[in-house]
């Protein structure tokens, strides 16, 4: 009971004090207005190049969205801790570390599911995206997954941050870079090979592949192998970044260097 507590109670407090963006005036530039234009600025793109069709577009980006609210409110959600002092009274707490860590990915992948569906109606509304009615489940289920990896990766991240001093910068970095190693606007099947090697092991890469399948009116089973190997990465960046936490917290009780910059 305790765990679950620390778990929903403990990650919503977190958001609301750690997300930087979290008022209104900041939050709609940027979690919604931000995407609108990205969404409409590569279709247009990508219709006057007569590159690929507009769904290609639509999709790739109304998923790639989802990582701007999971990677930087990830990583302020862990690495603000620090930044705003308060890293020390937290290691201090005898509360369950898994409950204190994972929990403040929920709030963080509600956001960035949010974001998403925001991005899917803008498409609609001022796009013309008309996906099936029917691979509306399937595709909802693909872009949880994914934003879910996205969530994990900002973990990872946010995690870097505790001992990093401008955590931001390799937010951002990380963000850009993944609208050109994803496959977001850019067929994977085009970039140079180094450049395909690294994005299948990035969040975003096998979703994105999967929720154009599945717009295009594949079924969930027929995407199956994509979705693992998603929830795969989502797992391994989660893993990763809550055993590096674990190790910078050990490393702070010795050296005392944690949260000081």
């Amino acid at each position: 009971m305790n765990f679950i507590r620390i778990f929903f109670v403990g990650g919503l407090i977190s958001y609301r004090a750690l997300f930087n963006w979290i008022r209104p005036s900041m939050y709609i530039p940027t979690m919604l207005g931000s995407p609108l234009f990205q969404l409409i600025f590569f279709t247009k793109l990508g219709q006057f190049a007569h590159a690929e069709s507009p769904d290609f577009y639509i999709v790739g980006n109304s998923v790639q969205v989802a990582a701007m609210a999971s990677i930087y409110g990830m990583a302020m959600s862990i690495a603000n801790e620090r930044s705003y002092g308060t890293l020390g009274p937290l290691l201090a707490t005898p509360a369950n570390r898994a409950a204190v860590f994972l929990g403040r990915g929920l709030p963080v992948l509600a956001n960035g599911l949010f974001v998403s569906l925001f991005t899917f109606l803008a498409g609609a509304v001022f796009l013309g995206f008309r996906p099936g009615l029917s691979t509306v489940p399937a595709l909802a289920a693909v872009v949880v997954v994914t934003t879910t990896a996205c969530t994990s990766f900002g973990m990872m991240l946010g995690s870097i941050g505790l001992r990093a001093k401008d955590y931001m910068f390799a937010a951002n970095l990380t963000y850009f870079l993944m609208l050109l190693f994803c496959g977001v606007n850019i067929p994977l099947s085009v970039l140079p090979g180094w450049m395909s090697a690294i994005s299948r092991c990035l969040p975003l890469t096998h979703g994105i592949a999967a929720a154009r399948e599945v717009a295009n009116g594949a079924t969930l089973a027929d995407v199956a192998s994509l979705v693992w190997t998603e929830l795969a990465i989502a797992a391994a960046y989660a893993v990763g970044a809550f055993v590096l936490f674990r190790v910078l917290e050990r490393e702070s009780r010795r050296s005392a260097l944690l949260d000081a910059y």
